[in-house]
């Protein structure tokens, strides 16, 4: 047993099993976060920020519908249960953005575009402020997840390894 713990490599300095990486974005990065963009990244985040958002709006309608201002109890505990799976499906999409799974950008594109349509009807109800909030937010996650940078770590280009269909 080495004095940095079990399989600890002498170019480590956390103890861990992965070396730095000798790429050309220098020494001591690891692989892992050499490869994600900083565009991956803040989508990430953005896909995140919405799942807690509704993780917290559903813990808001589950507490005033205990407390008993909810008027009709029937809508709001479906509601908050609704508000919750939502939210840790998206915390979950946001986890598999963020490990660089390719499968996790089909539901952070859909969910800006139905944030976009709340918008657009918020619009025409009255709202401009949350409106143009909402908007805003979902077109800026739209072009961090979208962008050349995204799509490139996330669908590398394929070699003669795998046939087209």
């Amino acid at each position: 047993m080495t004095a940095r713990g079990h399989g600890a490599r002498a170019g480590d300095p956390l103890g861990g099993t992965k070396g730095p990486s000798r790429g050309p974005e220098g020494a001591g990065y690891s692989e892992t976060v050499s490869r994600r963009p900083i565009t991956l990244v803040l989508a990430a985040a953005c896909e995140a920020l919405l799942g807690l958002l509704l993780l917290v709006l559903g813990g808001y309608v589950l507490v005033n519908t205990l407390l008993g201002y909810a008027t009709d109890i029937s809508f709001a505990l479906p509601l908050a249960v609704f508000a919750f799976g939502g939210g840790a499906v998206l915390c979950y999409v946001s986890w598999g953005l963020l490990n660089l799974r390719d499968w996790a950008r089909t539901p952070v594109v859909l969910t800006q575009i139905f944030a976009l349509v709340v918008a657009y009807y918020l619009w025409t109800s009255e709202q401009p402020r949350m409106s143009l909030g909402l908007g805003a937010f979902a077109l800026l996650t739209l072009a961090l997840v979208l962008a050349p940078p995204t799509t490139a770590t996330l669908f590398p280009a394929e070699g003669g390894s795998r046939s087209r269909r």
